[in-house]
């Protein structure tokens, strides 16, 4: 990991903790997990809480365009460092609980990679944010959660009032802390 992303990482921790949600930056393993079920084919994928962009490379390494990424980023310091660094995604300066309020995207997403510190979030935040990310995933798409927790960030009750479920897909000990990757999809209706 490169000095500047160490320093803008920390940065960030301590003028809002909360936003960042973590104590160092996320590995490459956990990226890897995390990334693992998404190739070319899953194109265009959205990433929410890109930070310094480690989940933006695997997945680039996964085959998915840089033209194909849509970052949407609160953090200022990061945002600029996402567009110097991929200078092809679309990179947007919001806050993702806003998604909905805005007609951003011309295509459903095939994917959704969420380095969201969901667990430091209101429910009623959390219930925006994927709310808003499945009305833009395709079906068959997922939606892909990391947590520090013991078990997944959106609740039982918050699943079902969305028609969601959560899958554990592995857990990263080699991770500082160690963290739990969820896939989260539409439950099957049939």
């Amino acid at each position: 990991m490169a000095t500047l992303d160490v320093l803008l990482f920390f940065r960030a921790l301590a003028f809002n903790p909360r936003s960042v949600g973590a104590i160092t930056p996320s590995g490459t393993n956990l990226a890897s997990l995390i990334t693992s079920e998404i190739s070319a084919a899953s194109g265009p994928v959205l990433e929410l809480g890109p930070g310094t962009g480690v989940f933006t490379e695997a997945l680039l390494e996964r085959g998915v365009r840089e033209s194909e990424l849509t970052l949407i980023e609160y953090g200022s310091d990061f945002m600029r460092l996402l567009q110097a660094r991929f200078p092809k995604a679309r990179v947007l300066w919001m806050d993702a609980a806003w998604m909905a309020s805005y007609n951003l995207f011309d295509q459903p997403f095939g994917a959704v990679v969420s380095g969201l510190p969901l667990l430091n979030f209101a429910p009623n935040k959390v219930m925006a944010i994927v709310t808003a990310a499945f009305g833009k995933l395709r079906d068959g798409g997922a939606f892909y959660q990391f947590t520090y927790g013991t078990q997944c960030p959106l609740s039982k009750a918050q699943l079902d009032a969305l028609g969601l479920q959560a899958t554990c897909m592995g857990r990263v000990l080699l991770n500082i802390p160690p963290a739990s990757v969820y896939r989260i999809t539409r439950k099957d209706t049939r």
